[in-house]
Order: structure tokens, then C-alpha cells, then sequence
């Protein structure tokens, strides 16, 4: 976990829901397939002139390290383990100081079977809730665009995981870190930023409640990509 998960609300059901005061960017087309390296949107709280503002804006999934030679590390980076991420070179920087939000509606995780087979499963909350899954979120300066361009700042995050609950374990060992509603501001809250409180938060995050649904093997390819993938299956 993560490699795939699910965006399909509007940016108008989610904007108030995370207290969103500005969108950056063009919306996305809702994705029920979403993969590495591709188009997501996250929330972030950065400073400004006159305090904090929480934005939300469009990043590639998949991090990418200020100090990245090229784009290569990103598909490697689309997770990282919370009960390290404020020690690992490739997260440490923005563990303390660029937190965001990933909202999901749910996400896949393959079950491997004693012959090898491979099952996939979406994983959603009771109610089809929003998921703000923990992330993390660079600005990697591309070195063959000129820097007065705006896209000179290539914007990306990556998703945390931490060991999967017994509910859960018997699909996958590992899983999104999951913020309940009431911490999603101190996650964000751009003043935390001692690694002792950040490796606070994480550890104070309660297991989630998710609901496994078996579906379509069709999702293992990304080029597949409608809600018929949700479907449960027998």
C-alpha cells in the first residue's frame, strides 16, 4: 500500500469539507484508478502575509526530493513508512515542514494467495466517507525548465503508511495513515514542525475503520478507469 486509490467527488463537496480558502490549479476529472506518477490533488495550510492559508492544489504522486538529479525517483517514492518518515533523507524535510491531505474516497490492495494469485480488494470507509490519508509534499526545481517559468517548481507528494490493523492484515501487511476529521488541522498546522510532535501525531492516529470490498481484476491496469471497478464481485 498505497498503489492505487480512488478521487471521484467534486471539488465542491471537498473544498468546505477541509476548510479550503483557495484552489490553485484546473479541477481533475474524477479518477477511480488513480496510479503513480499521476495528477492528484492535496490540501496543504502554508504560511503567507497574513497567516496561514489552507489551499488545495494539483501535485504528481510520487515524491521527488529537492535534491533529485531527474524525475526517475518519483515512481519510487509514492509512499513512505510513517514510523520512519522523519528520519529518511527522501522525507525528513518535509515531515517537519510540508504536511498535506490526500483526499480518497477508498483504495485498492492486492491479496496474495497461497498459489500466488492475486485478489484485489477496495477498501472504503462505513458510511463512503472521505479518507484524508496523511501525505507529505515537495516543490523539486526542474533543472531543464527556466526558473522564471512556473513550471520550473514541479509540486509532489507522497502518501504515509503504517503497519495494517488485524482486520485488515489479512489483505495487505501495510496501510494508509488515515487522519480522523478532528486532526486534520493540527496535521497541517504548518507551526508543528519539531520532529518530536510530528512522530506525536502519527502515533496518536487511531486505527481506521474500513469496510473490504472484492473486485474486478480489471483495476490492475490503469488504463481502466470507471466506476464499474467499484462493483463488488463474487
Amino acid at each position: 500500500m498505497c498503489g492505487r486509490f480512488v478521487s471521484a467527488r467534486k471539488d465542491y463537496e471537498l473544498l468546505p469539507l477541509f476548510g479550503v480558502e483557495e484552489r490553485v490549479g484546473e479541477e481533475l476529472a474524477p479518477s477511480y484508478n488513480i496510479a503513480p506518477t499521476q495528477a492528484v490533488r492535496i490540501v496543504t495550510e502554508e504560511a503567507a502575509d497574513g497567516g496561514p492559508v489552507r489551499r488545495m492544489r494539483n501535485v504528481r504522486w510520487g515524491l521527488l526530493p529537492v535534491w533529485a538529479k531527474d524525475r526517475k525517483m518519483a515512481s519510487r517514492l509514492i509512499n513512505a513508512r510513517s514510523e520512519t518518515a522523519t528520519e529518511k533523507p527522501s522525507f525528513r524535510s518535509a515531515a517537519t515542514k510540508r504536511r498535506c491531505v490526500v483526499p480518497a474516497d477508498g483504495y485498492y490492495e492486492w491479496q496474495k494467495t497461497e498459489s500466488g494469485r492475486k485478489i484485489p480488494y477496495y477498501l472504503h470507509g462505513p458510511e463512503e466517507e472521505v479518507l484524508p490519508l496523511a501525505g507529505l509534499y515537495e516543490r523539486w526545481p526542474d533543472p531543464d525548465v527556466p526558473e522564471e517559468d512556473p513550471a520550473h517548481w514541479v509540486w509532489t507528494c507522497t502518501i504515509l503508511t503504517r503497519p495494517a490493523t488485524d482486520s485488515l492484515g489479512f489483505i495487505h501487511d501495510r496501510a494508509p495513515v488515515i487522519l480522523p476529521p478532528d486532526m486534520v488541522g493540527d496535521w497541517l498546522d504548518p507551526a508543528a514542525t519539531g520532529k518530536a510532535r510530528v512522530n506525536e501525531m502519527i502515533d496518536a492516529v487511531p486505527d481506521p475503520e474500513l469496510v473490504p470490498r472484492k473486485v474486478t481484476t480489471a483495476v490492475g491496469s490503469p488504463r481502466n478507469n470507471t466506476p464499474g471497478l467499484l462493483y463488488e464481485v463474487g
